[in-house]
């Protein structure tokens, strides 16, 4: 890391502005003819200096955040959508590199891409993985990978949403629901078995996002079953109406539609209270998710160099394809050299 710093200070396309401080010594040998005079100029000299630092300090930071590359993890609270927080990483990442400036604009061909691979809800909490660099290329891996979420369950009552965030729109008795009754059942929930996707998602028609078209107050068709693996559940706890799961998942996999599918199967309905994703691929939410006091230039440059060895060395410069159309993978194209706005352009890869 030392060198690479080293090699970013050093590097000859960062110039230096000297014209303040050659202006400072002329003032300061004018107003060397008294203490008080030259007391002055020294802070005026001190001053300068500490300019010309910064800006060296920022063209260095701006230099070190265009050469990460890889992938890394952070921690996504309950609140905002995933693309939203990628933004507000993006934001400060340049903030913090000063950019775009004066002397980046000058470089036409510097582009910073970023980009998320795995969408959480914006009710969820937990490990969103994170491409900066080419290891944006290495996140279609991350949509067709193992996933682990803790989700809790609310027996007696249905939402349009599958989840807290929604209106209710079927209440049913639960009283009567047992722990044995939820673990006996759970076992038809494992393995390779067919789900209905919300009708609350992300999956496309026509183009436009399923929840969108729902919000305008459409007519939307559920999306017909489809194969999605789950290679374990466990019931944690059970304190009615809630229930609390583990599940390990494969990708596509939704645990809306699983709490709704088993309070179902139990003859009363259900919807999830809550929802943490604790590990997605090989990153956990514990070891890897940084959180945003965390998300730094350094900080993340370190977690690309603890994060590099979770992959096979051959994966980063593999271009895989996502699985199907519904499967979206959000990369970011930051443009350093326009202003932020209009042409910062989201791409599908």
């Amino acid at each position: 890391m030392a060198a690479s710093e080293a090699a970013v200070v050093s590097s000859p396309s960062l110039k230096t502005d000297t014209s303040p401080v050659l202006e400072t010594a002329g003032t300061v040998a004018a107003m060397a003819a008294t203490p008080s005079a030259r007391a002055a100029a020294a802070v005026v000299a001190a001053a300068a200096r500490t300019g010309s630092e910064a800006r060296v300090s920022k063209a260095a930071l701006a230099t070190k955040l265009l050469s990460l590359s890889g992938v890394f993890a952070v921690h996504k609270p309950k609140g905002p959508t995933s693309a939203e927080l990628l933004n507000r990483l993006k934001e400060k990442l340049l903030a913090e590199a000063g950019m775009p400036s004066p002397e980046w604009t000058k470089r036409k061909k510097q582009t910073l891409k970023i980009g998320h691979g795995g969408t959480l809800d914006s009710a969820a909490r937990g490990v969103l993985v994170v491409g900066i660099g080419s290891g944006t290329k290495m996140l279609t891996s991350m949509l067709s990978g193992s996933k682990r979420y803790t989700a809790i369950g609310e027996l007696g009552k249905a939402t349009d949403t599958l989840d807290s965030t929604g209106k209710v729109t079927e209440e049913k008795p639960y009283d009567k629901i047992t722990q044995e009754d939820i673990e006996g059942i759970l076992q038809k929930f494992t393995g390779n078995i067919m789900q209905v996707p919300p009708l609350y998602s992300a999956l496309k028609k026509d183009g436009q996002r399923l929840s969108t078209l729902m919000k305008r107050g459409e007519v939307v068709e559920a999306k017909p079953a489809r194969p999605v693996t789950v290679y374990s559940i466990s019931l944690q706890k059970f304190q009615p109406p809630f229930f609390t799961l583990d599940v390990e998942c494969g990708g596509g996999f939704y645990i809306r539609s699983l709490v709704s599918d088993i309070g179902k199967e139990l003859s009363s309905c259900a919807n999830v209270l809550e929802l943490t994703r604790t590990k997605q691929g090989p990153f956990t939410l514990e070891e890897h998710a940084l959180p945003e006091d965390k998300w730094t230039i350094d900080d993340i440059a370190q977690s690309l160099e603890h994060c590099s060895s979770l992959f096979p060395a051959e994966l980063a410069l593999k271009k895989s394809k996502p699985e199907s159309n519904e499967q979206v993978l959000s990369c970011e194209y930051i443009t350093l050299n326009e202003p932020k706005g209009e042409d910062d352009v989201i791409k599908t890869c």
